[in-house]
């Protein structure tokens, strides 16, 4: 009686695994005979005289061992051995040199064993369920995927997609003014697989440019249909975006084809980002257009390029200036991003009117060394120089103190009154 409950013990444990764990029948029988054969090589130091039968469909499974016939006298090893008055009373016709095939009962081994084979195969199946889950994740980095949100801490959300699988979500990862509660779905992009210790953690992404990339594949279809390409793209989560796309077919609007009818293609994106706002341009290889399209809305009146060190000098008129530095800088953040080019705003003056212009180290009796030092450091060495520079951009680069070029600006500003 009690070998029959240690049978129906092991076979439940069978059926426990492959109801829970997604795993095909192939494997599962593999992974079954392996287990076994694990124990047993543990047990009889070999498993090779050994025949695992599994049989899912039934839930069963039959161990087979073979054995030599030897002399009574000769027998050493009882596992690979049997003696000939014992293979005789199995079939009295058994002589010595024959094999002998008997089947085992593995719950005989004892209650050890059966253990022993209940955490072999538990730690097989996680084995491969690691695998399972790393193979399917690592071919979908930079896809987009939906997964209910599972539970929520400080530093990370946790997600379970539609097989049950962890994923998280760091904060790092999103956008400022994401807010989730239990329950609901989150859409992010895979953005890489973590595999330390053959330990997968599926790490997403809402603030990857590859997101804003997906989404924007998913509401144009020209751009899915390889009708438009996106060339480039910079974005600061949660606030501001441009994007650089670039049509093969000429009777095709890239730019109107992204935005759509009165915004229709691309409001659905800026609510997915919490109401990011998108810029979209047109892509080119000439440089200058290039950065003049990335500075819209404003308009430029000359650029100089330093194309060795990707440099930009930028001259506007004084009332375009503002509008190319964008609300906390982010229009000409977002345009150097965008184009590779480290951009400088400069007000662009009427050289007719202009007085003689005047180098710094003329005002050390009125502006401290070390001030001047520093606006020096940024590349401009003449009191017009600075004065045609926006207030923002000296305070950023210089790292001064806002008074300190307020005061700056005054005592130049007074030389040329």
């Amino acid at each position: 009686m009690a070998k029959k409950k240690e049978t129906i013990s092991l076979i439940d444990t069978f059926s426990e695994f492959k109801e829970l764990k997604n795993i095909d029948r192939t494997t599962m029988v593999s992974v079954l005979e392996e287990s076994f054969r694990s124990v047993i090589a543990k047990m009889f130091g070999t498993d090779e005289n050994y025949d695992v039968i599994v049989n899912p469909d039934k839930g069963d499974f039959e161990i087979w061992r073979n054995r030599e016939v030897v002399s009574d006298e000769d027998l050493t090893n009882p596992n690979l051995q049997i003696s000939l008055s014992e293979a005789q009373k199995i079939d009295a016709s058994y002589e010595v040199g024959e094999e002998v095939t008997d089947e085992v009962n593995f719950a005989k081994f004892g209650r050890r064993a059966i253990l022993n084979l209940r955490q072999t195969l538990a730690s097989k199946i996680l084995e491969l369920e690691k695998d399972s889950l790393y193979n399917k994740y690592i071919d979908r980095v930079g896809t987009i995927i939906n997964a209910e949100v599972y539970q929520i801490w400080k530093k990370e959300i946790l997600l379970l997609d539609d097989e049950g699988n962890e994923l998280l979500l760091p904060r790092s990862e999103q956008i400022p003014s994401d807010y989730y509660r239990k329950g609901e779905t989150a859409r992010a992009v895979v953005a890489r697989v973590d595999n330390r210790n053959n330990n997968p953690k599926i790490i997403l992404s809402r603030t990857s440019p590859m997101f804003l990339q997906r989404l924007f594949e998913l509401e144009v279809p020209e751009i899915n249909d390889g009708l438009i390409t996106i060339k480039r793209i910079a974005r600061i989560p949660g606030k501001r975006a441009k994007i650089a796309v670039e049509s093969y077919d000429d009777r095709i609007d890239p730019v109107g084809a992204c935005v759509g009818v009165k915004g229709s293609r691309i409001h659905g994106i800026v609510r997915e980002l919490r109401n990011e706002n998108i810029d979209v341009i047109n892509f080119t290889n000439n440089t200058p257009l290039f950065i003049q399209r990335a500075l819209s809305p404003a308009k430029i009146s000359t650029i100089n390029l330093n194309e060795e060190e990707h440099k930009a000098e930028v001259y506007l008129k004084p009332d375009e200036v503002s509008l190319a530095i964008g609300k906390e800088g982010l229009n000409i953040k977002l345009a150097s991003m965008l184009t590779e080019y480290t951009i400088d705003v400069f007000r662009d003056v009427d050289t007719t009117t202009e007085d003689e212009d005047i180098y710094l180290d003329e005002f050390l009796d009125e502006i401290d060394a070390w001030v001047i030092d520093a606006i020096k450091a940024i590349g401009i060495d003449t009191a017009k120089g600075v004065l045609n520079a926006p207030r923002e951009m000296l305070i950023e680069k210089t790292d001064l103190e806002e008074e300190t070029i307020d005061d700056v600006l005054r005592i130049l500003a007074a030389e040329f009154e």
